[in-house]
């Protein structure tokens, strides 16, 4: 029988299952969960797969790819969509009705059935969430036994709490509910700070209250910090031309071009010299160009294209409480700075970051308790990129840093105890409950949850 492989979006991360089943309907997926000989655990559920972490990841066992994608019913504050559908084709659907969601995330591939599931981010407005699952309402489910299960935040809201950061460990989510809100014009400029310099600013820029996202530039010790507000007094046409910029740049002309100096320029001083010298370009167009007071929250949302390109790249990400976030900033530029003296390796595009509310909505959410700030290395993998993460993991370990399950490589179970103490136990003693025949079980979570790797399992 032929091998059967599947990968990440990024195609940095395979594996081979035995089993590869389209979910057309629900009952397609209630026949996986009922034939467990012929489709054999673990069963994980795959959407466009952008996770950066092996939760998918289903060797010898069975991949289920969520193929329904229909928006079911629009309302005036919600929306019901199978959980296959994309969150930048419910956005086109939700603006002809003059809605929006409530988190504008940048990946718009993010399926309905991972944010009911998975961790997300994206800075917080005032007064609002930054995880795009604080605002699903409802989830139906393929239980492991094969019956069905509804849920909602109105009738069991500590179970939703769980099953927002479920990773599909609970059951296979087949439709979801968001909430949403009037589309609402948005605010957006930047401006561009030594870094010392920011960390002195920070409180007085926090107390702008407005939505922080920024681009870090170790090797210039520079940051670039995107401020965004709702701006429901702006008249006129929309702004569309920012946003477009902005992507254009961010997602694709940077790693494409980032791409092409990597193969091209053999001198990793000539070669990062002129990486530097394109991130000032990058910084002058978002400071002079990207501003506005009148644009349209959902074109943030990328439509990444369906097969990775010579423009993809990869991140990973650690959030730090927003207190000692300014010492674990400093500390991570010179961490990088030091890292490619002493190992010749350094990444090849801008780093990110977000300032995200506290937020108790999932059980391990990262910002359970408190607000956090972001550090999130981006790359286009280029050679030397996991042996970095390896450190940056254990850097932001040691300084409290909390990771997300789906989107930071590597995540061993002392990095997640660390983080996450008593509600990484509690999760797992409701996940038990609901899977004790570990249907759902990979690798990936059984090290993570309890510490056990596959060779203590076989032993």
């Amino acid at each position: 029988m032929a091998t059967l492989t599947v990968t990440n979006w990024f195609g940095n991360i395979a594996w081979h299952p035995q089993a590869v089943v389209e979910a057309n309907s629900v009952n397609d997926i209630v026949t996986v969960m009922k034939n467990p000989d012929r489709y054999p655990p673990p069963v994980r559920v795959v959407g466009s797969c952008h996770s950066t972490a092996r939760c998918d990841v289903a060797d010898g066992g069975t991949v289920v790819k969520m193929k329904m994608n229909r928006i079911l019913e629009i309302r005036t504050d919600s929306v019901t969509c199978e959980a296959g559908a994309i969150y930048i084709d419910i956005d086109e659907e939700l603006q002809k009705r003059q809605l929006q969601f409530y988190v504008n995330t940048e990946i718009g591939m993010l399926t309905a059935g991972a944010a009911a599931c998975a961790g997300t981010k994206d800075a917080s407005f005032r007064g609002q969430f930054g995880q795009v699952g604080s605002y699903v309402t409802g989830v139906k489910m393929v239980l492991p036994s094969g019956d069905l299960l509804e849920v909602t935040e109105d009738k069991d809201p500590e179970l939703m709490r769980q099953i927002r950061s479920s990773y599909g460990l609970f059951g296979i989510v087949y439709e979801v509910t968001y909430r949403v809100r009037p589309m609402t014009p948005m605010a957006v400029y930047h401006e561009s700070f030594k870094i010392d310099d920011f960390v002195a600013k920070l409180p007085e820029l926090k107390a702008r209250n407005e939505a922080l996202m920024y681009y870090l530039f170790p090797f210039d010790n520079m940051i670039t910090v995107e401020f965004r507000r709702d701006n429901p007094g702006a008249t006129g046409d929309p702004n569309r031309a920012v946003w477009a910029l902005r992507n254009y740049i961010w997602s694709k002309a940077g790693p494409r071009f980032a791409h092409d100096i990597e193969s091209t320029i053999a001198s990793p001083a000539i070669r990062y010299g002129v990486i530097d010298s394109f991130a000032a370009v990058f910084r002058f167009k978002l400071e002079n160009l990207v501003r506005s007071d009148n644009t349209i929250a959902a074109d943030q949302t990328i439509r990444y294209p369906t097969v990775a390109d010579d423009s993809r790249y990869t991140f990973s990400l650690f959030a730090f409480p927003e207190e000692s976030f300014p010492a674990a900033l400093l500390a991570y530029f010179k961490f990088c700075q030091d890292y490619y003296q002493q190992q010749g390796y350094r990444s090849n595009t801008c780093n990110v970051g977000y300032r995200i509310a506290q937020d108790q909505n999932a059980l391990l959410s990262y910002s359970y308790d408190g607000a956090v700030m972001t550090i999130d290395p981006v790359s286009t993998g280029n050679t030397g990129w996991e042996q970095f993460l390896a450190a940056y993991n254990q850097f932001c370990s040691d300084r409290g840093g909390s990771p997300l399950l789906n989107q930071t490589f590597g995540v061993t179970h002392a990095i997640a105890e660390k983080a996450f103490g008593d509600r990484l136990r509690k999760f797992e003693e409701a996940r038990k409950k609901f899977d004790p025949g570990n249907r759902f079980l990979n690798d990936y979570f059984r090290e993570v949850l309890t510490g056990a790797t596959a060779a203590t399992q076989a032993g």
